[in-house]
């Protein structure tokens, strides 16, 4: 069974940062891509940015690009989302995601961010 604890959520007012991390569980050398996920209320859930395995290749939403940094620490087996300059818009539960090479996917069990504007 694999888990994703994530952590690093709050309160912010716009403008300021915050960094989440996800943990887990397993070696995540033996994911293909490890991605961050966000559900703000009454939306459906939207793709953040992703980093794969191996050369580390990144992606991320328009909405945040320049403004967010996604990074893994394999030692640690964590990934990162770095969130800069952030907007009210930003405001949601954010979400981990890693998929193996089987296509199976691992969600984490959400964080809050909160911009106040």
């Amino acid at each position: 069974q694999v888990q994703l604890v994530e952590s690093g959520g709050g309160l912010v007012q716009a403008g300021g940062s915050l960094r989440l991390s996800c943990t887990v569980s397993r070696n995540i050398l033996n994911f293909n891509l490890m991605g961050w996920y966000r559900q703000a209320p009454g939306q459906q859930r939207e793709l953040v940015a992703t980093i794969r395995s191996g050369f580390g290749s990144t992606y991320y939403a328009d909405s945040v690009k320049g403004r967010f940094t996604i990074s893994r620490d394999n030692t640690k087996n964590t990934v990162y989302l770095q969130m800069n300059s952030l907007k009210f818009e930003d405001t949601a539960v954010y979400y981990c995601k890693v998929v193996n090479g089987w296509g199976n996917e691992y969600w984490g069990q959400g964080t809050q961010v909160t911009v106040s504007s």
